[in-house]
């Protein structure tokens, strides 16, 4: 499973120009499940997300979590996370998860970060065509992947 997070002012999603989704202060979160993804990476990649120390203290020092600052989350489902493009120009999206692993997986993602940060976070529509906006602040923009905890 991979994430890119971004540390935002405000973020939206939207679908045929109506918005769906839109937060303020908190994070944008572009996930991305593969085939041999389980509960255990989602487990792991939440409690690190809801844990990361990424938002500014008092003296402007990244000392601060989601929960400390009672952020939102947005999480945007990103199978293009797992393009392969050693070969040629045009990417592959072989390990990228079929809809009856990724679905499941994404809705037990954003289910398992609302209880840790104590509010419904807010989504995309999985596999529609989104426009994501968003107001990144820092700019503040972290990957982490569960095949590569170390």
């Amino acid at each position: 499973m991979r994430a890119v997070i971004q540390r935002v002012n405000s973020a939206s999603v939207s679908i045929a120009e109506r918005e769906k989704s839109a937060i303020g202060k908190g994070l944008l979160i572009l996930l991305g499940v593969e085939e041999r993804d389980t509960q255990e990476d989602v487990d792991w990649i939440v409690r690190k997300i809801a844990n990361l120390r990424i938002f500014d203290d008092d003296v402007g020092v990244m000392n601060r979590s989601i929960l400390d600052i009672g952020g939102e989350a947005l999480v945007v489902s990103q199978f293009t996370l797992f393009a392969s493009y050693k070969k040629g120009n045009r990417p592959s999206w072989l390990r990228a998860a079929r809809h009856e692993i990724s679905i499941p997986l994404y809705e037990l993602f954003c289910s398992e970060l609302g209880k840790i940060i104590g509010k419904p976070v807010e989504t995309g529509e999985f596999g529609a065509e989104m426009q994501v906006k968003l107001e990144n602040d820092g700019p503040v923009t972290i990957c982490i992947d569960t095949k590569n905890k170390e």
